[in-house]
């Protein structure tokens, strides 16, 4: 059982509260003809009901709306999500996904830097030193995370390197079971990596967590002057994440799991501690984005806590409005956490993940 520091019920309640005014607040926007997207208006006129004045939770969208459909982001044309108020304002284009046939597409305007602008109160100015130096090693466009790395650093008066990576080529690589030139590039990343490292002062690092492990082979972080490092995008299970902890970091670099796509943003990690058998678990941005852990048969219906369910994904900005998604991953759901009062998840993996192999490549 993992340890936990209390949340008070009406800690609970409190961002409860808040997260049913940020709903009333988002479906009015989206489904009023001054504000909202031709999408969701054209929805609600074919379904029949008006969303702007029957939601009044949150629990409403789970009841009221169906799930939403991942074909929508790739067989309709962007401006289809374009809210009548950003009507002429030129848009920011992000995918994910994308290996095989048509990428699902995100457009967008300014969240990612609310995102991110929020998720730098969560990290130590011990690890993350401002007025100093980061390298990204990861996909850059058509990503919206080169844009949102770049954007953490500025706001902590950074500057970034960047290493770009393919996942979509990595991912078609193993697929194919070309591991040799997989490796191959791999190692061409990191080389780069290494080359910044050893001409240029850095002390911040966002990765993944295999070549994260690849890099501490080629130089010793802490002498390279890493500080803190930031990794996200493929399963990082106990064992592994003590791999990195002890191993890989020696306990003494700053260690921030994170978990989040185009259509989400960014899930903080509560501090990974032994007393927790290094599970990591992941907390969403609300009132911004909502996780919950579904029955992936009855996803209607909650698993109780410590249970595996699938991750259904709810967005509520005004420039995006996603009800009920459900992710391609699998995870724990746990209970509220300091400081945060609402359930996260834990152990992220991809869905399905025990029953089948899953190719993930290195991100």
């Amino acid at each position: 059982m993992m340890s936990t520091e209390s949340v008070s019920n009406e800690a609970i309640q409190q961002a409860r509260e808040q997260l049913d005014a940020h709903v009333r607040e988002i479906v009015q926007w989206h489904f009023s003809p001054e504000t909202g997207s031709p999408f969701w208006l054209d929805w609600a006129e074919k379904s029949g009901w008006n969303p702007a004045q029957e939601i009044e939770s949150f629990d409403d969208i789970i009841a009221r709306f169906p799930h939403f459909q991942d074909e929508w982001l790739r067989d309709l044309q962007p401006d289809v999500w374009v809210p009548q108020a950003f009507k002429g304002q030129p848009f920011n284009v992000f995918e994910t996904g994308g290996t095989t046939g048509m990428p699902k597409q995100r457009i967008g305007w300014t969240d990612y830097k609310v995102d991110y602008s929020e998720f730098s109160e969560k990290i130590s100015d011990d690890h993350f030193p401002r007025d100093h130096y980061w390298l990204m090693m990861g996909p850059t466009g058509p990503r919206r995370l080169r844009l949102a790395i770049e954007h953490l650093a500025n706001v902590r008066g950074c500057s970034c390197y960047f290493i770009d990576l393919d996942p979509r080529f990595v991912k078609k690589l193993i697929a194919d079971k070309k591991f040799d030139v997989a490796r191959s590039y791999m190692d061409h990343v990191i080389d780069q990596a290494v080359t910044i490292l050893k001409h240029r002062k850095v002390s911040g690092v966002f990765t993944t967590p295999k070549l994260l492990e690849a890099l501490s082979e080629k130089i010793d972080l802490w002498e390279a002057g890493i500080r803190g490092v930031f990794c996200g995008g493929t399963t990082m299970d106990p064992q592994y994440t003590r791999f990195l902890l002890e191993e890989v970091l020696e306990n003494r670099i700053g260690f921030y799991p994170t978990y989040g796509n185009t259509l989400m943003g960014l899930a903080a990690s509560v501090p990974v501690t032994k007393e927790d058998n290094f599970s990591i678990t992941y907390y969403a941005p609300q009132p911004r984005a909502v996780l919950r852990v579904v029955d992936a048969e009855k996803t209607d219906e909650v698993k109780d806590y410590d249970e595996w369910g699938r991750v259904e994904l709810t967005t509520l900005t005004k420039e995006f409005f996603m009800p009920r998604f459900l992710e391609r991953d699998e995870a724990l759901r746990r209970e509220p956490r300091a400081p945060y009062a609402w359930d996260g998840v834990a152990q992220v993996r991809p869905f399905g993940a025990m029953e089948k192999k899953i190719v993930e490549g290195v991100y």
